[in-house]
Order: C-alpha cells, then sequence, then structure tokens
C-alpha cells in the first residue's frame, strides 16, 4: 500500500516518523510530508497549504494517514471525498498513538486494516466503526478488495450488507468451485441480494446481485508493427463481448519479446493498469498444447504462434482460441481457482 502520512505538532511527527519506519519495514510504500513551520526543525519535508497536499494526496495514495486530532484530518478531507469505491483510505490516530480511527473507505480502500495495523504498532487502540465490523458480519467488499476481486455492482454490495444486517439470506452464485465452510448467512439458494463469482459482466442470479471478478485470465496479443492502441483495445472488446467475459479478469497481457516496445501495445496495458509480459520465440515454443498455426507467423517472428502461446506460457487452459481482425490477434487462457473463505470472522455470527 502507497501511503502518505503527515503530522501537525513535533511529538505527532516524531510518531509519524516511526510508524513510516515500521511500516515501510512490512512493505508499504510510505511518503512523510508536514507543515513547513514544521520542516525546519523536524528536517522532514514540508509543504504550504494542508489542502493542496491532501487533494494531491487523493489522486497518487492509497491512503492517507493523519497523525492528530480527527477533526483537522475530516476539514482536510471533505472537499475530495467522492464514494468508497474510488476514495483512499483515511486513517486518523492521536499523537499519543492510543486511537486510530478509520475515517474513509473502511473496506474498499483498507482503512479498517490499516487503522488496526497501526493499533498494533503503536500499542493503542482501532475505533472500528463500520456496521458490519462491529456486528461481526461479513463484509463482501473488504473480502473481495483481499482476494484482489473486482467488485462490479455497488447498488449489489449495499444490498448484501444490508441483508446480511438485518439477518435476511444472502446467495451465492459461483463458477468457480468453493471449499470449506461460507460465511454465516450466505447460501448457496436462492435469494433476493446475493454474490456471483464470475467472469462473466452481465451474471445476475439475483435480484440484487454484486459481481465479484477474480483476475483469472491472461490475455494473449499479437500484432502488426505500430497498430495503435484504440485498435487494439477495439479487438480485445469485441472478443470478451462475444465470449461473456469482464476485462476486469484479466490478470496478465503477454506477447512476444519482438514486441516488447511496441507503442500501443504498450498503452493498451496502461489503460488496463498492467504489465506487458514477454517471451522469447523459444519460449513461446515450448509452451505445451495444440496451437493453431500460422507459417506467416513463424516467417517472421519464429514461431508458428504469438497469442495463443503467449496466453498459455503464462499460465492456465487455453479458453479463448485466436481471434484474427484488423492487424491483431488475440487469445485467452485461464488459471485455475478454488474459493476459499476465512475463518477469521466471515463466519462468525452476526450479533
Amino acid at each position: 500500500m502507497n501511503i502518505a502520512l503527515t503530522a501537525f505538532t513535533r511529538r505527532g511527527a516524531g510518531l509519524a516518523e516511526r510508524l513510516a519506519r515500521d511500516l515501510a519495514g512490512i512493505g508499504h510504500s510510505c511518503a512523510l510530508a508536514v507543515p513547513e513551520r514544521l520542516a525546519a526543525e523536524t528536517g522532514l519535508p514540508g509543504y504550504g497549504s494542508l489542502g493542496g497536499w491532501t487533494g494531491a494526496r487523493f489522486a497518487d495514495a492509497d491512503a492517507l494517514l493523519f497523525v492528530g486530532a480527527s477533526g483537522i484530518a475530516v476539514r482536510a478531507i471533505a472537499p475530495f471525498v467522492r464514494d468508497k469505491f474510488s476514495d483512499p483510505a483515511v486513517v486518523a490516530v492521536d499523537e499519543a498513538g492510543g486511537f486510530a480511527v478509520p475515517l474513509l473507505s473502511g473496506h474498499v480502500g483498507g482503512a479498517n486494516d490499516l487503522a488496526r495495523l497501526v493499533a498494533r504498532l503503536t500499542g493503542g487502540r482501532a475505533a472500528v466503526s463500520t456496521a458490519t465490523d462491529v456486528n461481526g458480519c461479513f463484509a463482501v467488499d473488504q473480502w473481495a478488495r483481499e482476494q484482489g476481486f473486482f467488485l462490479d455492482g455497488r447498488e449489489g454490495a449495499k444490498q448484501v450488507s444490508a441483508a446480511l444486517l438485518a439477518g435476511y439470506p444472502v446467495g451465492l452464485s459461483s463458477d468457480f468451485p468453493i471449499q470449506g465452510e461460507l460465511p454465516r448467512g450466505v447460501t448457496e439458494g436462492p435469494a433476493e441480494a446475493g454474490i456471483a463469482l464470475t467472469l462473466d459482466p452481465e451474471r445476475a442470479p439475483f435480484p440484487h446481485t454484486v459481481r465479484l471478478i477474480p483476475p483469472v485470465l491472461h490475455l494473449g496479443i499479437g500484432c502488426r508493427r505500430d497498430t495503435a492502441a484504440e485498435t487494439i483495445s477495439a479487438a480485445v472488446e469485441r472478443v470478451f463481448q462475444a465470449h461473456r467475459l469482464s476485462l476486469k479478469g484479466v490478470g496478465a497481457v503477454c506477447s512476444i519479446d519482438l514486441k516488447k516496445e511496441e507503442p500501443g501495445l504498450l498503452a493498451f496495458c496502461r489503460s488496463l493498469g498492467l504489465p506487458l509480459t514477454t517471451y522469447s520465440a523459444e519460449e513461446l515454443s515450448a509452451a505445451p498444447g495444440e496451437f493453431t498455426p500460422s507459417p506467416f507467423v513463424k516467417g517472421i517472428t519464429g514461431v508458428d504462434n504469438v497469442c495463443e502461446r503467449a496466453a498459455v506460457r503464462r499460465g492456465g487452459v487455453l479458453i479463448v482460441p485466436k481471434q484474427a481482425g484488423e492487424g491483431v490477434t488475440v487469445a485467452v487462457s485461464r488459471v485455475p481457482l478454488t474459493i476459499r473463505f476465512s475463518d477469521k470472522g466471515e463466519n462468525r455470527p452476526c450479533e
């Protein structure tokens, strides 16, 4: 997690420095800055405006950690708050480290977990107030974030949480095998509100459905030199629409190393927020399976198929064979997935 920290007093800056070191030591990326009036005496980077710092961090940080009064944090973030599905996590901790308070994006952004972590580091307490946590219920948005699944259907997520809190059953439909117990209140039977674990962007087995889409697809792409990103994107979207697959299920984009500097392909990858994984002709030739051969492609690249082999080389079973058009070839593989629900709290009864 990319965490931006700030504090408003010398004592608070000392705690912020310690938290930044401790959080960085367990794998988080931390950037600490303080008001200019504190910068000279603390030797820390300074900023002129708390509002300006906060707005910039809303754009480039996963989480904001304020060391100081919660009221200061609330006023600072107020102009930038949009919704819990896009806002970063915001946590305030008092300068004595006694209480860590998640203020924004408790589940989806991870503020509740960050507050608990900060409390462990300071020896304080996390003041978590979200209803599902207080009542010991399964939180579908937090579980999706922990699994790395895309949550599609905000209204459905609200209905699922409301049903669990009210004691009504929540349905579960999964295109993947499930191992172990389901969370308390969740059933594989019919229900008014429910969860669909799927790669189908249109699947809606319940009147109020929240789709959770795991990134288990590997997208193999071949293209002519200088193919525009828009052309590649259109080709991929056609294939995914035809096969009822969500682009949110893509976990990797793959091709041959001859394309590692291809501008349009790199721009397409950036639009998905994914790097481009490339393989040599020798590595692609060693991919196991039967593939659609092309003597023309082999004459240019040294391997008889790029898109199918690249997808399978990254892992999984080919589920969409080579699809070609406008100088672009597309193939998709899928890695196996078994769904497991944690026993840390999801199986507790709602109280």
